[in-house]
């Protein structure tokens, strides 16, 4: 008997018991796509309220990262979310705290378990048009004591590797980017891409993703895009040479003598095993890439007393009580584990960590395993907004977000399929996103 569609249902009547509890109704929510850059919060706000219903976006068509929807890039955003999400509502935000991870769901933003309001957050995408499920991100704000609800000052994402596929390793559910091995699980979002097999030797494409050993990179998101779209990759620095100024990340050489510096690090402070992000003009020559900017990557507060949440796959595992996740030390012994056994959790084990910083260690009180090698796994995505550009049951958007809820499987809460309509709140949950359409599996009506 195929047990995987029960577990799947019991998972996500669970995810949807766990926001029920902590962020409040969605009534009123509005999407905020089209929102131009630079938009003041109540210019969004305003924007989204003399928007025709339904108009939420139209379709993603081409190989780029600026699918409508979703949040827009801009210096500060409106979601329009009235759940009560943050400072007066049911989950007060008390205590600052950074998330690295990926983005699990829109209504503002979930990541990490925790959903974000945005209303005021600066958003900063300087490589997609709108914040899209999947793709890394780095949050700032403060959370409440239940890890539930947060709310955003800052939101940041940008994507971690592009340039054309060298190889792709059907079986093992990888591929190869300028010497970077992309690895796969269940949770990789596919955009404007059917899955591993549409990929082929010399495709374009950007991918999101966490870092994990030198030259790996876990896909969180993958897209196809323009053949002549500028280089981009990420990794640990290794075999740094600061008299030739040179790195190597993976099985790339970065030559970094001309390039500039940006987020926080420079030529004195870079160092071997720091998590960077190299841009380029041109595609690699013999192996070799003539950086035009070295920024850091998404930076996790050393701080002792900021709240840290991490998601991605531990490396330099000694013990519970000692391992990496993301370049950052964490102590797990005496954490809360969740997801699985906690015999399982080892090298290459994807996890969501969380915790308060104590002299540079992450004191994790909560560890929930996201993926284990070789075993199977049952990501949530969460949709919270109502429906726009509604065409059928099979084709409509939440949060600019496209979804097919066409299934016979799809279980429909407080209505049926009947009650969809342009402007009416719902709250999807589904466990893939293909061709950059979210798969429901359940759709409730609040």
């Amino acid at each position: 008997m195929n047990s995987r569609p029960w577990l799947a249902s019991l998972w996500l009547l669970l995810t949807l018991l766990l926001l029920s509890c902590g962020g409040g109704g969605s009534s009123g929510v509005s999407a905020i796509s089209g929102i131009p850059a630079g938009a003041t919060a109540a210019a969004a706000a305003g924007a989204a309220a003399s928007a025709p219903a339904g108009d939420a976006g139209g379709d993603a068509t081409g190989g780029t990262s600026t699918a409508a929807g979703g949040i827009a890039g801009t210096s500060t955003a409106s979601s329009g979310d009235t759940s009560g999400v943050g400072s007066g509502g049911t989950g007060v935000s008390t205590a600052d705290a950074t998330s690295v991870g990926s983005v699990d769901g829109m209504g503002s933003i979930i990541v990490n378990s925790v959903r974000y309001n945005v209303d005021t957050a600066t958003v900063n995408l300087p490589d997609a048009g709108s914040l899209q499920i999947g793709m890394s991100v780095e949050v700032t704000g403060t959370i409440d004591a239940s890890k539930v609800n947060g709310v955003a000052r800052q939101v940041t994402s940008a994507l971690e590797l592009r340039g054309p596929v060298e190889s792709v390793d059907l079986v093992g559910g990888s591929f190869k980017v300028m010497g970077a091995r992309v690895t796969l699980d269940d949770a990789t979002v596919w955009g404007n891409v059917t899955g591993l097999a549409d990929l082929v030797v010399g495709t374009p494409v950007q991918v999101w993703g966490l870092p994990a050993d030198p030259g790996v990179l876990r896909a969180t998101r993958v897209e196809r895009t323009a053949a002549n779209a500028a280089p981009v990759v990420t990794g640990a620095v290794q075999q740094l040479d600061p008299l030739g100024r040179t790195l190597v990340l993976g099985g790339l050489t970065v030559a970094y003598g001309n390039a500039g510096f940006a987020g926080g690090v420079d030529a004195t402070t870079l160092a071997n095993g720091a998590i960077v992000r190299v841009r380029a003009a041109a595609q690699p020559s013999g192996g070799l890439l003539v950086a035009t900017q070295l920024e850091s990557w998404y930076q996790v507060p050393k701080t002792t007393g900021t709240q840290v949440q991490l998601e991605g796959l531990i490396t330099n595992f000694a013990t519970l009580g000692a391992f990496q996740v993301l370049g950052s030390t964490v102590d797990a012994s005496a954490a809360t584990v969740t997801g699985g056994r906690a015999s399982t959790i080892g090298n290459g084990v994807k996890v969501e960590v969380s915790g308060t910083l104590v002299n540079g260690v992450l004191i994790a009180t909560q560890l929930k395993i996201r993926h284990i090698p070789g075993a199977g796994s049952l990501p949530s995505y969460t949709l919270i907004g109502s429906v726009g550009n509604y065409t059928s049951a099979a084709r409509f958007r939440v949060r600019g977000q496209l979804v097919d809820a066409s299934s016979p499987g799809v279980v429909f809460m407080n209505g049926t399929s009947a009650g969809l309509s342009n402007g009416v709140n719902v709250t999807v949950l589904g466990t893939q996103v293909v061709n950059d359409v979210l798969i429901a599996n359940q759709v409730s009506f609040d």
